[in-house]
């Protein structure tokens, strides 16, 4: 979108540091490698780096003016400098005028596990009704936010905002510069617990994505009391609950349900994700998408990138759900994996993220979790995932690297064996595939 430089310092609430030229339109810019001839440079700043370091850069790939947060940062070679008092912040505006200029319906989600996958099924099923926009894979931080805002196109009816945190404060900001009209957590599990502290504190975060939702909105939620004991929001609220389905049927990348006298079908497999379907299912209701459309949308998604990706290589089925993972996200997978698949089954799991000082004790109770299952072959890779073999009551070894996790299955596993991959995505998992591959 374009914005002329009035419009630009009235939402910013920039103040004019120098200029000489306002003439005309302008795209805004935060990366110096993509900006156009024309833009307007932002410069962002974190931690690890300054993008007011590029801003001679910028000038030269011939943006006509920048932001800066430095009062005496001034290169005359622009037509105008803009001073801000917090660049992101500026950007964040930005963003947020650009929501409420095409005004489309903004659907918001967050949760512990679960709420890329959910996104991507609300944008199935949006999609069969409506122009619908969505965050790029889990690019669901505040820059995240405002890249899915610029990139946002002019006749899009309905946005999808993923939203994710590590500390209190940030749903907050993120619900309040996008003003949603559906909020939805998909469940409160111990994803960042070593930040937060308890599961009570990740309760309170994930219910901040009510701070920004609108009065006449909804909120919509699985029927928890951490979430309900939590939850700050007067507007409507729906809580869907997992019993209330029937038929349900769990087979191989196929899993069927019925809810409120209506059958549907989806082409991924496990209880979890029947229940994120339940969430898309009553958001999609209040968008007034048509049953049949909702089933539609449904039946045609398909995950993402190592989330339940399937791949061949030499005679071994391997199943990649190396996304990410927590001890909620793992038991729900694993339980599918056991239940639906036949042997030779092979399990490599891993390191789990982010779990503070009980990481130990939560690999140790994914360990006792599989001491009812039986005739599956267990390989673990890292210092914290070996408590999941040592706690269990399977057959396995211990590995600490992942080549030599592909070299052992290689050679030892039989041809025709199913294999799922899961760990937290540092673990980089998709490595073990690629070796076996080349080995």
């Amino acid at each position: 979108m374009k914005f002329t430089l009035d419009e630009i310092i009235k939402c910013t609430d920039a103040k004019v540091l120098y200029q000489k030229d306002i003439s005309g339109e302008f795209e805004i810019s935060t990366d110096t490698r993509k900006l156009k001839e024309g833009n307007v440079y932002l410069p962002l700043r974190g931690e690890n780096y300054d993008g007011h370091n590029f801003i001679s850069k910028a000038l030269e790939a011939g943006a006509r003016g920048y932001f800066t947060q430095d009062k005496f940062k001034v290169d005359k070679n622009a037509d105008f400098v803009l001073l801000v008092e917090n660049s992101l912040v500026a950007y964040l505006k930005l963003a947020n005028y650009i929501r409420n200029k095409i005004n489309p319906k903004v659907v918001a989600i967050t949760g512990s596990s679960g709420k890329t996958t959910t996104k991507e099924m609300l944008y199935s099923v949006f999609s069969t009704t409506y122009k619908t926009h969505k965050t790029y894979l889990n690019h669901n931080n505040e820059i995240g936010l405002c890249e899915t805002m610029f990139t946002m196109p002019e006749d899009c009816e309905v946005a999808v905002i993923e939203m994710g945190m590590r500390n209190l404060g940030e749903i907050e900001l993120l619900s309040s510069y996008s003003e949603p009209d559906i909020g939805i957590i998909t469940n409160i599990g111990s994803a960042h617990v070593e930040r937060l502290g308890n599961l009570k504190n990740i309760a309170v975060a994930k219910c901040e994505i009510a701070s920004g939702l609108k009065k006449d909105g909804v909120f919509i939620s699985p029927d928890s009391s951490r979430i309900k004991e939590n939850l700050k929001y007067e507007g409507e609220k729906i809580f869907t609950d997992f019993s209330k389905t029937s038929n349900v049927k769990i087979s191989i990348a196929h899993s069927e349900f019925r809810y409120e006298n209506t059958d549907f079908v989806l082409n991924v497999e496990g209880d979890y994700n029947i229940e994120n379907a339940l969430l898309v299912i009553e958001a999609a209701k209040k968008l007034n998408i048509p049953v049949e459309k909702i089933k539609e949308g449904l039946f045609n998604y398909k995950p993402i990138e190592k989330r339940w990706e399937v791949s061949e290589v030499k005679g071994l089925t391997f199943i990649n759900d190396s996304y990410n993972a927590n001890p909620e996200s793992m038991k729900a997978v694993l339980k599918t994996f056991l239940s639906v698949y036949n042997p030779p089954l092979v399990l490599v799991l891993g390191n789990m993220g982010e779990l503070g000082k009980d990481e130990i004790a939560y690999h140790k109770e994914i360990g006792e979790f599989l001491c009812s299952y039986k005739n599956v072959k267990l390989l673990t890779v890292g210092n914290l995932a070996k408590y999941i073999l040592r706690n269990s009551m399977l057959e396995g070894v211990e590995f600490e690297t992942n080549f030599e996790c592909a070299k052992y299955i290689l050679n030892n596993i039989e041809k025709g064996s199913t294999i799922l991959l899961k760990a937290s995505r540092a673990m980089k998992f998709e490595e073990i595939i690629e070796m076996v591959g080349r080995l």
